[in-house]
């Protein structure tokens, strides 16, 4: 077992859990654009870590215990380790970007930072199959494509405190350090890599369009 990603997972795990039954600790942690915009930046990597409820938190530890091996197998420990963090603050920015003037918005959750990891791995790996509720077979690229299109669902419902808009920075910062890393990439799996970006720029363009 990878010690990295089990640390991470004991992280968030043990952070959740605090903030599960510390309504306090949760509020002091949670991404909180009027916070963070007084000076609390730290906010911005320790929402990272909080969750909603527990399905949240195991939805997100299981995609990254999926996806991170093979992240951690084909770049190694410290290029799998700056994808994580630097997909969560991406994540972190593009909601302060997009919910700038929306001083009372609130997130929390591991989204940004698991979705960097899963496109990285669908960009290293675009052939590998997942199985969903471990018996239904999907391209794992598809489950990527569909999990952002359910982020931009969740940003235009707005009915949960789910970081949503992190899902699409943690996509950029993903999908743009792994190919600074490996420009191979953009050549070898060239359908993969523009597939990738579709759900991405949809989501820029309904901003463009004042959809979101």
């Amino acid at each position: 077992m990878n010690t990295i990603l089990i640390g991470i997972i004991v992280a968030n795990v043990l952070i959740s859990y605090k903030g599960f039954n510390d309504y306090a600790f949760f509020r002091k942690h949670e991404f909180h654009v009027g916070s963070i915009r007084s000076g609390e930046q730290l906010r911005m990597l320790t929402s990272g870590f909080l969750h909603v409820d527990m399905m949240h938190l195991i939805f997100n530890m299981l995609t990254l215990w999926f996806f991170a091996p093979v992240v951690i197998n084909w770049m190694g420990n410290f290029s799998f380790a700056m994808i994580y963090f630097g997909s969560l603050i991406f994540g972190s920015l593009l909601t302060m970007l997009f919910h700038k003037n929306d001083y009372s918005y609130r997130a929390v959750g591991a989204s940004g930072a698991v979705t960097g990891v899963l496109y990285s791995a669908i960009l290293l790996q675009p052939d590998m199959m997942l199985g969903i509720f471990f018996v239904i077979p999907i391209p794992a690229y598809l489950f990527g494509i569909l999990y952002l299109l359910y982020s931009i669902y969740g940003m235009k419902a707005k009915n949960d405190n789910i970081g949503h808009t992190a899902h699409f920075g943690g996509a950029v910062g993903g999908y743009l350090i792994t190919l600074v890393k490996e420009p191979s990439l953009i050549m070898d799996h060239s359908l993969m890599t523009i597939l990738l970006a579709i759900p991405i720029l949809i989501l820029f363009v309904m901003a463009k369009l004042g959809k979101l």
